[in-house]
C-alpha cells in the first residue's frame, strides 16, 4: 500500500472520528443530539470502510526479487500499526475513565455531602472507573511486549 493510500486512509479516519464528536458537542442541546452524533458517527465509519476496502483491492503482482523488499516494509507496517494500537488504547480508555469519573465523582459528592455513612460505597464506584484507564494501559504494555 503506498503512502498516499494510506494517508487517505488515515485523514478518513481521522475525520469520521472529529466531525461527530464536534457534532456532538458543538451542536444544539437537545436529546436528539445524541442521536444525530450516532449516526452521523455511523455514516462516516461507513464510508471510511468502504473507501478502506476499495483502496485495499490493489492487486500489484511483484517480481520474485523484489520478495525481499516487500517483506521488509511490511516488518515495518507491523511495528508501526502497533504502535498505533498502544496509543489508541491507552488515549481511548484514558478518554473513556475521565468521562466515567467525572460522572461518578460528582455523584459521590453530591451523595456524600447528604449522607457521610456511604462514603465506602461511592469510592468503589470511582475506583471502577479509574480501572478502566489502567485496562487500556495494560493492554497497550501488552503490544508493545510482543513487538
Amino acid at each position: 500500500m503506498s503512502l498516499t493510500v494510506k494517508l487517505i486512509l488515515t485523514a478518513a479516519f481521522i475525520i469520521s472520528i472529529v466531525i461527530p464528536f464536534g457534532a456532538y458537542i458543538l451542536g444544539e442541546k437537545s436529546k436528539k443530539r445524541f442521536k444525530n452524533s450516532l449516526f452521523s458517527n455511523l455514516f462516516f465509519f461507513a464510508c471510511t470502510m468502504v473507501v478502506a476496502i476499495i483502496m485495499m483491492w490493489n492487486q500489484t503482482v511483484y517480481a520474485a526479487g523484489e520478495t525481499a523488499n516487500i517483506a521488509a516494509n511490511t516488518a515495518g507496517n507491523v511495528a508501526g500499526f502497533a504502535y498505533i494500537a498502544a496509543a489508541l488504547s491507552t488515549g481511548l480508555s484514558c478518554i473513556g475513565g475521565g468521562i466515567a469519573v467525572s460522572a461518578a465523582a460528582s455523584s459521590a459528592l453530591g451523595a456524600i455531602s447528604e449522607d457521610s455513612s456511604i462514603l465506602g460505597k461511592s469510592l468503589i464506584f470511582v475506583g471502577l472507573a479509574e480501572g478502566v484507564c489502567l485496562y487500556g494501559l495494560i493492554i497497550s504494555f501488552m503490544i508493545l511486549g510482543k513487538l
